[in-house]
């Protein structure tokens, strides 16, 4: 009798058991790939957070008076500044395999002060662009405060707990397609790269790797480069073959690959330093308005932290360390107005979207990309020699896309669209291509 009481147990549907992290990972936070794979995955990361890293600067620094010299000036500030924040947040912060770079959330803050009628009247251009980043400079040191008080102090804390799965589904999606309205756009500049590339990125990673069937994941894990290379050749055959020769001015700067400037003004070697511009200023209307920025970046970046940990097939991030996260992003935000990178920061959701396209959660690989900007940043000469570099700025975001199995995993692969694929615009003439 008890054998076949067991028996009849063992016939029951047993529950499903829970999964809370990711499974199909090839490689999670604590297990980094070989080190040739991982360099290549490390400069893929970088490739791809640069676009926003030249987009932001060639945007505001002519506003503010500048001209190349200075916009090459700021991107290598910016760059460089990226680079020692990711390290931060991957060695003390959350450790989890999130890039911290410049945030379009700062941009319409920043243009606001650009905009201020106190610097209207200066005459010389260059002066009135260094009075305008101390006074960006000043406005993101105060609002750095929030930041670090919210984090180090253990209060954002007490919000995280509430960020279950199902709150944070909306959170990070909305996240991600808030950057349509920055990458589609300038898809239409250029439709005949742009659209050509979103595709073939899309078939490279999605398709490609299942007709061939190999098991090795080449084509789905470096789709991004393959993508850069194929496209950037096929635009300069455009341009060598004389289709823009007749085209609009904009249509040149937007399509062609000779149009170097921007490049051409770096210097060989520079090493970005706090307080290049001179002593920040500081304006108590634009320091609260900066703060507001902060807070929204603030919950930006707590969305785009559960995205990361998601797909570094962590274990779900404690409030504690999501807290603390939050505490040394508010540090990043310090360095950006001491060495005064016109924008603030914050985690990058293309490069998180990267994680999930890879299936590389790696924090060695984040590490070395890393590496990769403060190298670039110091060495600005050698990008006018890489052929990739002057087509990057067509990664202008990631979009969420839908991952697994909705069967196995927690609410939070429930959402359609979650991670993404890039959007690619050709905005090359933003590197003086």
């Amino acid at each position: 009798m008890a054998g076949g009481g067991g028996g009849a147990k063992s016939d029951e549907p047993q529950p499903h058991p829970p999964k809370d992290q990711l499974p199909n990972i090839s490689y999670c936070i604590t297990s980094p790939p070989p080190w040739p794979e991982a360099i290549l995955l490390g400069f893929q990361h970088f490739l791809v957070m640069l676009g926003t890293t030249v987009l932001i600067p060639t945007a505001l620094v002519p506003q503010m008076g500048g001209g190349n010299v200075e916009k090459a000036k700021v991107i290598q500030t910016l760059l460089f500044v990226a680079g020692i924040n990711t390290l931060l947040q991957t060695l003390f912060g959350t450790r989890l395999p999130a890039v911290i770079g410049g945030s379009y959330t700062f941009v319409p803050t920043t243009i606001s002060i650009i905009l201020a009628g106190r610097f209207s009247g200066e005459p010389d251009p260059i002066e009135k662009f260094k009075k305008i980043m101390r006074a960006i400079q000043g406005a993101l040191i105060v609002a750095s405060t929030l930041q670090i008080v919210l984090g180090f102090s253990g209060l954002w804390r007490n919000v995280a707990r509430f960020l279950s799965p199902l709150s944070a589904v909306p959170l990070v999606s909305l996240v991600g397609f808030g950057l349509y309205e920055l990458g589609f756009p300038g898809v239409a500049k250029c439709i005949e790269i742009g659209l050509p590339e979103l595709v073939l990125l899309v078939f490279v990673s999605q398709y490609v790797p299942h007709v061939l069937g190999s098991g090795k994941h080449i084509f789905d894990r470096f789709a991004v480069l393959f993508t850069i290379v194929i496209v950037w050749v096929y635009a300069h055959i455009l341009t060598v073959g004389g289709a823009y020769n007749n085209a609009a001015p904009k249509t040149q700067l937007s399509c062609r690959t000779d149009r170097a400037g921007l490049i051409d003004a770096a210097p060989w070697i520079r090493v970005p330093y706090p307080f290049q511009w001179g002593a920040p200023s500081f304006d108590a209307g634009e320091a609260f308005a900066m703060m507001m920025a902060a807070f929204v970046a603030l919950v930006e970046s707590s969305g785009a932290f559960i995205a990361v940990y998601r797909y570094a097939s962590a274990t779900p991030l404690p409030p504690s360390i999501l807290s603390r996260g939050i505490g040394w992003q508010g540090v990043g935000i310090l360095l950006s107005g001491l060495f005064g990178t016109v924008n603030g920061s914050s985690v990058s959701v293309e490069n998180a979207g990267l994680l999930a396209l890879t299936k590389v959660g790696s924090r060695r690989v984040v590490q070395i990309s890393a590496g990769f900007m403060i190298f670039f940043s110091i060495l600005g000469e050698l990008m006018k020699h890489e052929m990739c570099v002057r087509f990057l700025p067509s990664l202008t975001m990631l979009i969420f896309r839908y991952q697994g199995n909705s069967e196995r995993f927690s609410p939070l692969s429930h959402s359609p669209l979650l991670l993404l694929f890039t959007a690619c615009s050709s905005h090359m003439s933003v590197l003086g291509v």
